[in-house]
């Protein structure tokens, strides 16, 4: 993130923009899936614009 940042060479405003480049989609997605337990965001998600791995907890089923 620190490097892409330079790249921009705007400092914690870079730092910023490159942040919220990498999570804008994700962060209006996450809110409507259920059982989302993580959101794993990797240099391919902030480098090569790849989707971040999401986590979910597991559910148990109810016995009837």
């Amino acid at each position: 993130i620190a490097k892409a940042a330079t790249k921009r060479k705007s400092g914690a405003r870079g730092l910023r923009a490159v942040m919220e480049t990498a999570l804008l989609d994700i962060m209006y997605t996450i809110p409507s899936l259920e059982n989302v337990k993580e959101c794993v965001v990797g240099e391919d998600v902030v480098l090569n614009d790849e989707e971040p791995i999401l986590l979910y907890e597991q559910t148990k089923k109810q016995a009837s």
